[in-house]
């Protein structure tokens, strides 16, 4: 069984009346990426926070690579990188100072920060911008500074929050490679994101949190597995007659079915063959149609069946 690098019990915080994090629990497996999902307001940074000892937290434990957080233990903060939303670095720096600088919070020994910086640098492949200022870089160059800097001194825990905002797909695409190249070589991550499909490319679980608490956990599977929608039938057809939708929606599985702009919506909650039963059933009724095709559901439809559809304020 793999060994637990994060466990957090019935973790309470509280702003006066409010309350940030509702007695959440969560654990986190050595090797995993870790998905932390969450509308704006659901607790996502209050509970990193907390992770880190950011913050003094009303009830509950937290323990990382078995042992108790608190403030005080550095022991433990040597060991986590983290890599926050807003890029944090000095502008007064260049590339390499801004790295070596980061590292250098953790490596004392000047030789072994030498090369683990260089090693970060090529990582995320800014070895011809060594000598430049932030300023004078890209989103996507400047994302990928601050990756480096949150790596360098080699962490086995590393938190991501929101590494991708800004930058273009190529950009991102260049993160998420080399946040599984991360991965690969021993480090666990806990990635947040509001982008669902990088989080199902990349993640082994998901954890949706929602006010404060933790209200689905699995991989996109096993989410998938847990809202209503399983799958949704597009059929390109001009015209239907109401006495058909009905006897469409009188089949196991179909709970909905629609016409409109040419098109007929059915969507299933369950079963095997349900695209096959449709065709036949325009088949055996001589309905012509141009095209029919289905979607499973993504993450983003498990994410917005689970929490909602309204707008948030934000956290």
């Amino acid at each position: 069984m793999s060994e637990t690098v994060l466990k957090i019990n019935n973790l309470v915080k509280r702003y006066k009346e409010l309350i940030a994090v509702d007695n959440f629990n969560m654990e986190i497996k050595k090797g995993e990426i870790f998905g932390l999902l969450g509308p704006n307001g659901s607790g996502k940074t209050t509970t990193i926070n907390c992770i880190l000892s950011l913050l003094r937290y009303d009830k509950g434990d937290i323990e990382i690579f078995g042992e108790k957080m608190s403030p005080k233990r550095n022991d433990i903060k040597r060991r986590i990188g983290i890599v926050s939303q807003k890029v944090a670095v000095f502008e007064e720096l260049t590339v390499y100072e801004n790295i070596d600088y980061f590292c250098g919070l953790y490596i004392n020994d000047k030789a072994k920060r030498k090369q683990y910086v260089e090693e970060a640098i090529e990582f995320v492949s800014l070895g011809d911008f060594k000598k430049f200022y932030p300023k004078k870089l890209s989103g996507g160059l400047l994302r990928r500074l601050n990756i480096a800097c949150g790596i360098a001194h080699k962490p086995e825990l590393i938190i991501m929050d929101e590494p991708t905002v800004a930058v273009d797909p190529q950009s991102r695409n260049n993160i998420l490679e080399g946040i599984e190249k991360l991965n690969e070589q021993g480090a666990t991550i806990i990635y947040t994101s509001h982008y669902m499909e990088e989080v199902e490319q990349i993640c082994s679980r998901i954890l949706i949190m929602d006010s404060g608490k933790a209200v689905a956990l699995g991989t996109k599977e096993e989410l998938k597995g847990k809202i209503k929608n399983t799958e949704v039938i597009y059929v390109d057809i001009k015209k239907i007659d109401e006495e058909h939708i009905k006897n469409l929606l009188s089949y196991n599985h179909i709970y909905s079915v629609a016409h409109e702009n040419n098109q007929l919506v059915i969507k299933c909650s369950g079963g095997k063959h349900n695209i096959t039963n449709v065709v036949e059933y325009l088949s055996d009724h001589d309905i012509s149609y141009d095209r029919i095709y289905s979607q499973l559901p993504t993450l983003n439809d498990v994410f917005l069946e689970i929490t909602g559809k309204e707008l948030r304020d934000g956290e």
